[in-house]
């Protein structure tokens, strides 16, 4: 996969603009191999769109996305939607024809996530929300074959994008539902870091933190890192893959570098994120010894806490939940509003630290017609109980 790539390139590359749209109606989102985005003029377009999208998703941004296929897409049957206006970007979104559903044996369209992807929405340029859902629907209708819906899994619940697919689908009277709903952690807060840490957790909790950091400074000198920069990143990385392999997720082969693919896709993702200045690294270091880890992705005005790991030999001290203490120091950017946890509904640490939010779900949509819509709606209510009745 072709790593050259230079942001040089970005300030030439125009934003779409209304004007665009109007001297384009017919314009029509197309699918297209992803290998044909591995280019230097694709990947600019494409970081363009990202500057320009009204919702941030760094997992559907080339830098993650290209490595994401090349690991996991060899043999090049995820298609990429993009929405082009005038040979700009306006939307962009993968997708993958599938013919097993959770489990039962049934064929549908559906965004393309893997294990490590954990949001699920397309990058849409400002002003053309409507426009992409419509373009992508009428694809998905012509496109859908034996295909008897398009699942959409990990999109947030609310925001412009939802907002304009509930109102797409309204405009066409088209069947919908959503499937399922969860709540994960998000740190969205104007206090202070101190002052957030205080208003999350007990007195009691704040003294035991305290307690065990002074507990490790016994046992040699302990210090965080904070880095946004390029410079040793991959030295960072293999690090982080030998302390999250040395653990139980090593034991149990879901460490990432038990699989090749995987850490690949790993270490190119951070890469690139690394070379965008949209990578931001803590660690905590024992007697310069790394004990802790944490990697967030910036996409601003959001963050995400993509992966963490640390020694489970330091296990008793919480080396984890300190290293998160010293991540509150994101509330002091002045660029980044919020940071979603990317973490399962009910995570039994993040949860007691940061107190927001985020809505995630996944939504299904009838494509085809009146009898494909029907065999649609049987399914929707076996699957909820209850007949779809549009997107929660």
């Amino acid at each position: 996969m072709s790593q050259a790539f230079s942001l040089d390139l970005l300030p030439n590359v125009a934003a779409p603009t209304a004007a665009t749209q109007s001297r384009a109606p017919r314009a029509r989102v197309k699918a297209r191999s992803w290998r044909e985005f591995d280019r230097k003029d694709k990947i600019a377009a494409w970081d363009a769109l990202a500057q320009w999208a009204v919702e941030p998703n760094p997992y559907y941004e080339s830098w993650f996305l290209l490595p994401s296929l090349s690991a996991f897409d060899p043999m090049g049957e995820v298609k990429l939607l993009v929405l082009e206006m005038d040979g700009q970007f306006a939307g962009l979104m993968p997708v993958a024809r599938e013919t097993g559903y959770y489990g039962r044996p049934i064929p549908h369209w559906r965004n393309w996530v893997h294990a490590n992807c954990f949001l699920g929405q397309p990058l849409v340029a400002r002003g053309f929300e409507r426009l992409f859902w419509r373009e992508l629907l009428r694809w998905s209708d012509k496109a859908c074959s034996i295909a008897l819906f398009f699942h959409l899994a990990h999109v947030p619940g609310k925001g412009p994008l939802h907002e304009a697919l509930v109102a797409e689908l309204g405009a066409q009277d088209r069947i919908a539902t959503t499937v399922l709903r969860e709540e994960r952690a998000l740190l969205a807060s104007a206090q202070s870091p101190e002052d957030y840490l205080e208003s999350s957790l007990s007195t009691k909790k704040r003294k035991e933190l305290r307690r065990q950091h002074r507990r490790l400074e016994d046992l040699g000198t302990v210090t965080i890192e904070r880095d946004t920069s390029a410079l040793g990143v991959q030295n960072w990385v293999n690090a982080f893959l030998k302390l999250e392999n040395s653990g139980w997720k090593g034991e149990a082969g879901s460490a990432l570098s038990c699989d090749t693919s995987t850490g690949d896709m790993f270490s190119d993702a951070l890469g690139g994120a690394a070379r965008r200045g949209k990578l931001e690294r803590l660690t905590m270091r024992m007697d310069g010894k790394p004990i802790a880890m944490l990697a967030n992705f910036l996409s601003a005005p959001g963050a995400y806490s993509f992966k963490t790991a640390f020694d489970e030999k330091y296990a008793r001290f919480s080396p984890g939940m300190l290293l998160q203490v010293e991540n509150l120091a994101i509330l002091n950017r002045e660029d980044i509003n919020w940071v979603d946890s990317c973490a399962a509904q009910d995570h039994p640490m993040i949860d007691h630290l940061w107190r927001e939010r985020r809505k995630i779900a996944r939504h299904s949509i009838a494509l085809g017609g009146p009898i494909r819509r029907a065999a649609f709606t049987a399914l929707a209510r076996i699957e909820t109980g209850a007949l779809p009745n549009g997107l929660a």
